[in-house]
């Protein structure tokens, strides 16, 4: 695995000429890269009582904070590299290298708390996986299908759940046991995919320097738009996911155990809805999809925020509002699939990642400062339909600039478009997908990300 897959035999050179049997393969692969590694990503977290049991520390929030932090953050550099290596070498490369920092752990880090920061540091890495598999599923998939494709491999994300079922039941058997379970399954992954794995038939290699490839995507508004979408949809997700527990218990009284089943509730109907909030942008759009989601986000959280006491009442708003994260964190990467060069999706993916991943972290401090100051939740939920509105104002926005055809896209339907008479406008390009059948434009987005 020293030398990385620069280019794949030529086999048409599209998504098209791929076959089914081959997209199967590579998005059954990507998916399970990205299950087991955010399986090892999330290792220390339910250890976490543990380790305060064991007096390592008082509080085990910052070590559960370290890896999600890095792993978002790495996200912006292994997405740009996606676009330079490609997905076959760079999901077996963090695969295999994650075992280190697992086996770290394992053998070393849990039994002190310095060591256990340093673990998780290193740890992180695993959880760049998502900014790979999204640009290297995109490739593989033609236009109209690459939503439910990315949902699908979304579902990845069940990964959180493997470490959350397993690890302690495994830790007390053999305390090196999670890890070295772990390690296996990592290793047995890295060389499976290494060996069976393609790039896509028309992916090639971006030249440029890993810091133009940044700059350039920075300079799309597109990135910056996507964004703030995921961070406020999959960032509300892992907000509430966390806090949901101790929201529960504090505005309604619920038993632990009570309000944790209530969590995996909400965490279950995220992670269904996000494939289907895949398959719908390929269905309806991107754009229609994120503002049914939004929509749907904004009026639970004002409903939630006049404190319904009623039992079914306030349990659906909370099923709702996770159906609408769930659904718009699926759609915001259709989006991005359906809006951008195919050569600068995982640059856009790693920034967009990054964005959700972090955009976690601020509601539950947010919410635990306002339950501290005045014991009552009605301001953090009504600030989360204002940010909601913003973003269904955003997706509004994006909906009124119509997509253009991607370069390569472009070059295929030049033929097709050439041949044709003018004014008849062939299939109007389908380009605006979201919009009806206007005729192709290039949008900004478009001009700054070919420049």
């Amino acid at each position: 695995m020293s030398q990385p897959e620069r280019q794949q035999p030529a086999t048409g050179g599209s998504p098209a000429s791929a076959t089914n049997a081959q997209r199967t393969r590579a998005l059954v692969f990507a998916t399970l890269g990205f299950t087991v590694t955010f399986w090892a990503w999330s290792l220390i977290s339910p250890l976490g009582p543990h380790f305060v049991e064991e007096k390592l520390t008082d509080d085990s929030a910052l070590l559960v904070a370290v890896p999600v932090l890095v792993g978002s953050l790495g996200r912006i550099v292994v997405g740009a590299l996606t676009d330079r290596l490609g997905g076959r070498f760079m999901m077996s490369f963090i695969a295999l290298i994650t075992v280190i920092p697992v086996l770290f752990v394992g053998f070393v880090g849990q039994y002190n708390y310095a060591t256990l920061i340093v673990g998780g540091f290193f740890l992180g890495v695993a959880g760049t996986s998502f900014a790979v598999g999204v640009p290297y599923v995109n490739r593989w998939f033609p236009k109209e299908s690459r939503g439910s494709a990315i949902g699908v491999y979304g579902m990845g994300m069940g990964g959180t759940a493997i470490a959350a079922f397993t690890t302690v039941p495994l830790h007390n058997i053999w305390p090196q046991l999670p890890f070295v379970v772990a390690a296996v399954v990592l290793i047995v992954y890295a060389v499976l995919a290494f060996t069976m794995m393609r790039n896509p038939p028309d992916w090639q290699p971006v030249r440029q320097s890993l810091i133009a490839t940044l700059g350039q995507t920075l300079s799309v508004k597109l990135t910056w738009q996507a964004a703030y979408l995921y961070a406020l949809a999959f960032g509300g997700y892992v907000a509430f996911s966390v806090y949901l527990p101790t929201f529960l218990n504090n505005d309604y009284d619920l038993e632990p155990a009570d309000a944790s089943l209530r969590m995996a509730g909400f965490v279950i109907v995220a992670v269904v809805a996000r494939p289907l909030g895949g398959v719908l942008s390929d269905r309806l759009g991107a754009v229609k999809t994120l503002g049914v989601a939004y929509s749907l986000i904004a009026i639970c959280a004002i409903a939630l925020s006049f404190h319904p006491l009623e039992f079914i009442v306030y349990t659906s708003e909370f099923i709702a509002m996770s159906a609408g994260f769930g659904l718009a964190s699926g759609a915001t990467f259709a989006l991005i699939a359906q809006r951008s060069d195919p050569s600068r999706v995982g640059s856009i993916t790693g920034f967009v990642g990054a964005a959700g991943g972090l955009g976690g972290f601020v509601p539950p401090l947010l919410l635990g400062a306002m339950w501290s100051a005045t014991h009552d939740y009605s301001l953090g939920l009504l600030l989360l339909a204002g940010f909601t509105v913003i973003a269904l104002l955003i997706t509004l926005w994006i909906g009124t600039n119509p997509p253009a055809t991607p370069p390569a896209e472009a070059a295929t339907a030049g033929g097709t478009a050439a041949a044709s008479a003018p004014g008849t406008g062939s299939s109007a390009e389908h380009a605006a997908a979201d919009s009806g059948p206007t005729k192709p434009r290039i949008s900004d987005d478009d001009k700054e990300t070919r420049s």
